[in-house]
């Protein structure tokens, strides 16, 4: 078909068929045509008629009119094969570019089986299930995510040709999914972490109250305190019980800026990915600066989340 047709269908559908995450098969959805074998079924059934007009045949007449039955009969139970399913859709796990997004679906029955259902993108990939009375099943599409961004999936097809094969129902479900794609992780050497000579504190650094390298000064003592640090001299001369405050100087917080980089978007981006990829999993503290936005030095999972979610939509 041409785009511009291809178009105007596409567009008949989605008045037809709107998208929406909870769908339940009915007429408006469901389109119903002879297969291969019913076409050949139709020829057929045509030359039994012929045959029986021509020689005046009363059991000719009698085979042609239960095969026209029989074929009607085709039509309802493969149109009900699909009527009154219920499909939902359930949210994709974001996944990171050049990789297969996952998106799930439910499919369940409410008050009869559906038999040799086939469900896919299209013709060329579809899955078979059978669902008893009552039974829900989830089923996993595969899709490739070649770029960033929010990717939308394309409609589902649902297809039956059950129980003659003389005929093929189908419908096209929007359910209105999408998944987050990350930018492919590109691994890099960590810029490093040591900033400019100077107090620590102006430049990131962290300081460690259970440090053992650098003495602070004095502090109050509280409950639950080491006795060992303990500042006996100052007691002695009838002062507050004062412990001994030491301090452990770790490291500056890295600082991950896309300015920084040089070469293509996309790669700079692959770049930070990887980067917040592994200071996350060590559970590093660092910072994200981009054109568009800038996240504040944190960790965890929420940041790494944020991070990810930020490099995505970078420029989009």
């Amino acid at each position: 078909m041409t785009t511009p047709w291809r178009q105007r269908v596409a567009a008949w559908q989605a008045r037809r068929s709107p998208p929406a995450p909870d769908v339940v098969l009915d007429h408006r959805r469901i389109y119903i045509l002879p297969s291969g074998a019913g076409y050949g079924f139709f020829v057929t059934l045509a030359l039994v008629l012929l045959a029986a007009i021509n020689y005046q045949n009363s059991m000719a007449y009698a085979l042609a009119f239960t095969l026209a039955g029989l074929f009607v009969v085709a039509m309802l139970h493969t149109y009900r094969n699909l009527s009154g399913l219920w499909i939902r859709a359930q949210a994709p796990a974001p996944v990171f570019a050049h990789e297969a997004a996952q998106f799930r679906l439910l499919l369940e029955s409410q008050d009869r089986p559906y038999l040799a259902l086939y469900v896919g993108w299209s013709k060329a990939q579809l899955q078979r299930l059978d669902l008893a009375v009552g039974q829900a099943q989830r089923i996993t599409l595969g899709l490739a995510a070649p770029h960033r961004g929010w990717m939308a999936a394309p409609r589902i097809r649902l297809e039956t040709r059950f129980p003659l094969g003389l005929l093929r129902a189908w419908s096209w479900v929007d359910l209105s999914q999408q998944v987050l794609v990350y930018p492919a992780p590109q691994p890099a050497v960590l810029p490093p972490r040591h900033g400019p000579a100077g107090d620590a504190e102006d430049h990131g650094w962290h300081v460690l109250d259970t440090g053992v390298d650098d003495f602070q000064g004095l502090q109050a003592y509280r409950p639950g305190d080491s006795w060992r640090r303990l500042h006996w001299k100052a007691f002695s001369k009838g002062q507050a019980l004062l412990i001994k405050s030491f301090a452990e100087v770790r490291g500056q917080d890295v600082a991950l800026d896309i300015a920084a980089l040089e070469g293509p978007l996309e790669q700079r981006l692959s770049v930070l990915c990887h980067w917040v990829l592994a200071l996350s999993s060590r559970d590093e503290s660092f910072s994200l600066h981009l054109t568009s936005t800038s996240l504040a030095t944190a960790t965890g999972e929420p940041h790494r989340d944020a991070c990810l979610y930020a490099l995505a939509m970078e420029g989009l």
